[in-house]
């Protein structure tokens, strides 16, 4: 049962192998309406939204496989997964390159904001004043899969790179595999001229760009994310945009509610949400398709040996790939 479409071609492959039921409707249904529906079900393609816990591995007795097209465990419970032998797949590094060429391009636009302003139709847009990533510094906040062609792209411009990650060391030898001076946040924040935020979101990281962080900025910066919005402290970002610490923003995973009516970020001019466009182009929906539709093809087809038994123990419960 798919909730999220395939690519054509991959569809085709799987349905030829399979019975397949395309049921968009299910993305943004109640979650009662979806249990009903996957009580037959042995393979499932779900959206970014659906939430997969044991009461809904109680309505899908059959199910061998859980599969997105995209990254994030958070609404996964993958202990529950293991134990009933589901086989979790994620399609997370078909999206490298598009989330990579995402940030760089939010990065260019808002270096060079009158451009975005011609092509959102103002004919007559003021004339800006506008800066070169050559030469710049480029701080590099996590170290999610896209940061590793992000830096490539920005090092093949001229830019030059400082990076931190929460979860990794700075004597990693990641840093020096990617050209990246490893350095304190607040030496990123306050030596770069613009932040590329991709960092592998957890619910520890709630708030994590707070005031403390967000008063040692370089002014005038630009800040460019891909990860949850939940990372970023609503108020002093609001702050930083408000007074000039941060020039402009743009991020691509803003949550509900996050710059709505009554949230100190609604009346920020200068903050630019889109809705998850990182990992949608038309390449990473191919790549991401043909990998899922391999993998469900793969898990119900097995035989003894189980396909479970032939992972590595750390892979039973999820497997992301490309």
């Amino acid at each position: 049962m798919l909730l999220e479409r395939l690519v054509p071609e991959a569809h085709a492959w799987l349905e030829a192998r399979h019975s397949v039921a395309y049921r968009p409707e299910l993305a943004d249904a109640d979650p009662a309406d979806l249990r009903r529906a996957v009580y037959k079900a042995q393979g499932v393609v779900l959206s970014r939204k659906a939430v997969v816990t044991r009461e809904f591995l109680d309505f899908a007795p059959m199910l061998k496989a859980v599969a997105r097209l995209h990254e994030g465990t958070d609404n996964t419970d993958l202990e529950a997964c293991r134990e009933r032998r589901v086989r979790v797949i994620q399609a997370s590094t078909a999206n490298l390159r598009s989330n990579a060429e995402y940030l760089l391009g939010g990065l260019l636009a808002l270096y060079r904001r009158g451009i975005a302003e011609s092509i959102a139709g103002q004919r007559r847009a003021a004339i800006r004043l506008g800066r070169e990533l050559h030469g710049s510094t480029v701080g590099l906040l996590g170290l999610a899969p896209s940061a590793h062609p992000l830096a490539m792209m920005l090092q093949s411009l001229g830019a030059k790179l400082v990076g931190y990650d929460p979860a990794v060391h700075q004597t990693s030898s990641v840093w020096s595999r990617l050209n990246v001076r490893p350095v304190a946040l607040s030496e990123l924040v306050s030596q770069s001229d613009a932040v590329a935020v991709q960092v592998l979101y957890a619910s520890r990281y709630q708030g994590f760009i707070n005031d403390k962080v967000l008063a040692q900025c370089k002014p005038g910066q630009v800040w460019v994310s891909t990860t949850r919005s939940d990372f970023f402290d609503r108020p002093a970002l609001a702050a930083a945009l408000g007074d000039g610490r941060i020039e402009a923003a743009l991020m691509d995973a803003a949550e509900s509610g996050f710059a709505s009516r009554g949230s100190p970020l609604h009346d920020c001019a200068n903050l630019y949400l889109t809705p998850r466009l990182g990992s949608h182009t038309r390449e990473s929906r191919g790549r991401a398709s043909w990998y899922v539709a391999q993998r469900i093809h793969e898990t119900l087809s097995a035989t003894s040996p189980s396909i479970f038994d032939q992972l590595p123990s750390g892979m039973m419960g999820l497997e992301a790939g490309a």
